[in-house]
């Protein structure tokens, strides 16, 4: 009994350190766990925007509104590649709503409940609302049929109620955006003096001459272009060269191929089908279940046949042919049935002797050679043999067959002899087309049968130990490249193709043609990715990717080593400009030929008749905006200093100005009307644009997914 006693009296003690020890494990678990940041736990920020961190949970809520929507909408789950679209509208939504309620903030913008019932019952209805409460016979809205619908909703089906509440949810966010996209709309102005400066620009006109000097004739190896030059040219340009984001690769691919082996065993497996496919009462439920294509129970004519049925002969209904390998498909072939057709087809050889010129001369050469080639044939000679031999055009290889073809497919004068033929054989005249000459031998007269074909088809793919043996080659590739000069040497002893990617975005879901590949991407994001670093194996797409990351590039302004190429173009260019124009001032004359003299063979003098000031194009030399305004700045027969333009260094002058033959149509209300919408689409563009920028976005989301 004491000693029940005893348990009794220490009984509590032990329940409340129990519980103290669960408190603590609850309190640390949090605190210490995965999600902890007190000892660099993972980041759950999806990126920035204005300075306020997106959190996972708060894109997740987002991103499962979207979904549901989708689901709602589309009847489906999304795939991987619709989710990650979902997850796209979603970062963009986030990012303009906590652009826009800043900016609804600050003007003081609301929505009252009044303006929200009016866009639901009242005169100005939301879009969605008219359209689907109109009466489609009388164009008319019901009123009545809104306020129906909104007294049933508790009743209506789940999907329909979460349809519901998320429309009504947007009535607001969208009208106040409406109305700050319409305050920004209104300010577009178009004043009545630009209009009549456009009009006049439009009809301003001149004839011209130019010398003119493309930047190519001299010599990029003459250009030695320095990192000072380059990192000149990239202050000077700075804005020029904003940058996201990006990394580049370097990268092999080893596909999984199927191979001989398994190729065999497809065939095998559909020969197998064979019997099962003769003796089937329904082709099109055999079809559906033993084919990778479905069943079509179209009938075609002898020309449209597979190329495995044309070389048959007579088919037989009932009869089942192959397999054939078509591609990367195996493919067993069943006659359904046969009936007449309205558009005949036959089958025939030639042997085309064409013209070495277009004389009279060569013309008469090639009737003689096709002659002689002729009267061997009808001496003998195997028609197969000399279309071999003397053939010009792709069927010689097959000895000049053409197989089956249906009117309408050859040149007149060829079908003529071939669908005209009273009995197969050799056509004892040549036939002459605008081709040449024709030898043709028929092989088979017009005929209008069609056949219904039921085709199962089974692609070959590579098996178990294929992708094993692909797998193995990636991994012991893997191996042997440490570094990107390990990996370039394994891919040229090895034959494979080294590729590379630029400047891969971090939303991006493919790198080149490499569909679905997200994890490479991800992994080049990756912090812990450095310059140099190769990848482990990713598959992708049916191959085996080994990568090696060979640049990183940081959202801000580039840095020569992400641009030099780009660089480099632009400061070779501008050094051959002041080469040229340097040489072209010394070049003195008292006429444009003189000067282009002077400089040497590779100045040009260009006419220039018409050119018109709104195009800012030069004839015979291209789109020249710099050179086409000097001009218009000149009097007639003066002559410009030299202009550094897109193509070239040129010197231009006019020589007479005159009104465009074939100005703007348009009056000057419509045209101002029509300037005043451009540029109120322009300016909203421009304002998110701008909206975005101001708010210093980053996104981080490639450490999600």
């Amino acid at each position: 009994m004491a000693l029940i006693n005893k348990i009794r009296e220490k009984s509590g003690f032990a329940i409340g350190a129990i519980a103290l020890g669960m408190l603590i494990f609850i309190v640390l678990g949090d605190l210490l766990g995965s999600r902890s940041r007190f000892f660099g736990g993972p980041d759950r920020t999806m990126g920035t925007i204005g300075g306020e961190s997106v959190d996972y949970d708060e894109f997740n809520a987002a991103f499962e509104k979207q979904k549901q929507g989708f689901v709602n909408q589309q009847q489906k789950q999304p795939n991987d590649q619709e989710a990650a679209q979902l997850r796209d509208q979603t970062w963009n939504q986030l990012i303009s709503q906590k652009m826009l309620d800043e900016q609804f903030g600050a003007l003081g913008l609301m929505v009252t409940e009044k303006e929200l019932v009016d866009m639901v019952q009242g005169q100005n209805l939301h879009p969605a609302i008219k359209q689907s409460f109109t009466d489609p016979k009388t164009g008319a809205f019901d009123k009545a049929k809104v306020i129906e619908y909104l007294k049933n909703i508790d009743k209506a089906p789940q999907e329909q109620r979460l349809a519901w509440e998320q429309f009504e949810a947007s009535l607001g966010p969208d009208r106040m955006r409406q109305k700050y996209e319409n305050l920004l709309k209104m300010s577009a102005y178009v004043p009545k003096a630009e209009v009549d400066r456009l009009q006049r620009e439009q009809k301003l006109a001149a004839d011209g001459r130019a010398v003119f000097v493309p930047y190519f004739t001299v010599a990029d190896s003459l250009v030695k272009v320095t990192d000072t030059q380059l990192s000149d040219y990239l202050t000077r340009h700075r804005d020029q060269f904003k940058v996201e984001d990006g990394r580049t690769l370097e990268y092999v691919t080893i596909p999984v191929s199927p191979s001989k082996e398994d190729s065999a065993a497809a065939k095998n497996e559909l020969a197998q089908l064979t019997e099962s496919f003769k003796t089937t009462a329904n082709d099109s439920l055999f079809v559906k279940a033993n084919s990778d294509q479905p069943y079509t129970g179209a009938f075609v004519g002898l020309g449209d046949l597979p190329q495995e049925l044309k070389t048959v002969g007579a088919l037989t209904p009932g009869q089942v042919y192959g397999p054939f390998q078509q591609g990367a498909n195996s493919q067993l072939i069943k006659v359904v049935a046969e009936k007449m057709g309205a558009n005949p087809a036959a089958r025939a050889s030639h042997i085309l002797f064409k013209a070495a010129a277009q004389t009279p001369e060569a013309e008469a050469d090639a009737k003689k050679r096709a002659e002689d080639v002729l009267n061997q044939i009808k001496k003998g000679a195997d028609f197969a043999a000399m279309a071999r031999q003397y053939g010009t055009d792709g069927t010689a290889p097959q000895g000049g067959d053409l197989g089956y073809f249906t009117k309408g497919r050859m040149v007149p004068e060829f079908e003529t002899a071939i669908f005209g033929a009273k009995a197969t054989g050799l056509v004892p005249t040549l036939v002459k087309t605008q081709f040449g000459y024709h030898i043709i031998k028929v092989t088979s007269l017009a005929d209008a049968r069609t056949y219904q074909l039921a085709t199962v088809t089974k692609g070959v793919n590579a098996s178990d130990n294929t992708h094993e043996a692909a797998y193995t080659r990636a991994q012991q590739f893997r191996a042997s490249a440490n570094d990107r000069a390990a990996l370039v040497a394994a891919a040229e002893k090895q034959k494979l193709q080294k590729q590379e990617a630029k400047d891969i975005p971090s939303a991006s879901r493919n790198v080149n043609a490499l569909q679905n590949a997200r994890e490479l991407v991800r992994w080049a994001y990756n912090d812990e990715t450095k310059l140099g670093a190769v990848s482990d194996v990713f598959e992708i797409d049916n191959q085996f990717v080994i990568a090696v990351l060979t640049g990183k590039q940081e959202k801000g302004y580039a840095k020569i080593d992400n641009q030099r190429e780009r660089l480099t173009t632009e400061v070779r260019k501008e050094v051959k400009g002041k080469l040229i124009a340097d040489k072209l001032a010394a070049a003195q004359g008292k006429t444009l030929e003189d000067v282009a003299a002077k400089y040497g063979p590779l100045a040009q003098v260009k006419m220039a008749p018409n050119v018109l000031f709104a195009n800012g194009s030069l004839p015979e030399v291209g789109y020249e905006p710099a050179a086409v305004g000097t001009l218009f700045g000149l009097k007639a027969g003066q002559r410009s200093a030299p202009i550094k333009g897109e193509q070239g260094v040129l010197i231009v002058e006019p020589t007479a100005f005159k009104d465009n033959p074939t100005p703007n149509p348009q009056d000057a209300v419509a045209q101002r009307k029509q300037l005043e919408q451009q540029r109120q689409g322009r300016e909203q563009g421009n304002l998110y644009q701008a909206l975005r920028d101001k708010a210093d976005v980053t996104d981080s989301r490639v450490k999600f997914f």
